[in-house]
């Protein structure tokens, strides 16, 4: 894959330019907004794309690789860092998500989504936790509430936004959570996993 071909951007692209691309082609290929198989490849490809490039990062790796030829265990674990996974659950989570991941992780589901946090979300459940990126927001991009700590989960469908659907989420601490602009049938999965996930725990 070349990320900069992804984004439509050049190869000296300034971070705010990528940033910019990225929201472009998001706002484009969102699966909400377009639906299909293709549109979430799509997306996924994006997600990955702008998350090789962010901040130099691609820069970055190129010099990592050939300073890591010489650490062939560094090498190896930069290879095992999410392994265990299905590719297209790789390229979905993008790079950021699978290094938050514990190892031997599970993901069953992996989705767009929305918080008041970033417009951008990237949501999953696994085996032990939700788990998401607030892939523009500056800072705590990365975080998640394990399933023990989910005191309630349900989903909430507006009428006047009737092909959207938002689940909200609250927690022993009382926080409370909300992913929006989620498609009902996926807003609908993403409850009946942590809600039996949560009575297993």
């Amino acid at each position: 894959m070349d990320p900069f071909r992804v984004l439509g951007v050049r190869r000296d692209a300034l971070p705010e330019d990528l940033a910019a691309a990225y929201r472009r082609a998001a706002k484009r290929w969102h699966p909400d907004r377009n639906g299909g198989q293709h549109s979430e490849a799509r997306m996924a490809e994006i997600n990955a794309a702008y998350d090789l490039l962010r901040d130099g990062g691609w820069r970055s790796a190129q010099v990592a690789a050939t300073a890591s030829a010489a650490r062939p265990d560094l090498r190896r674990r930069r290879r095992a860092r999410g392994s265990w996974l299905p590719e297209s659950v790789r390229h979905a989570l993008g790079g950021e998500l699978i290094a938050a991941l514990k190892d031997g992780e599970e993901v069953s589901l992996v989705a767009p989504a929305a918080t008041w946090a970033s417009p951008l979300t990237i949501l999953a459940v696994t085996d032990r936790r939700l788990l998401w990126l607030n892939d523009d927001a500056l800072g705590h991009r990365v975080q998640s509430v394990p399933f023990d700590a989910i005191t309630d989960i349900r989903l909430v469908r507006r009428r006047f936004r009737s092909h959207l659907a938002s689940v909200q989420v609250h927690t022993t601490v009382g926080r409370r959570l909300s992913f929006a602009e989620l498609r009902p049938a996926m807003a609908d999965d993403i409850v009946r996993r942590v809600s039996a996930a949560t009575k297993r725990s």
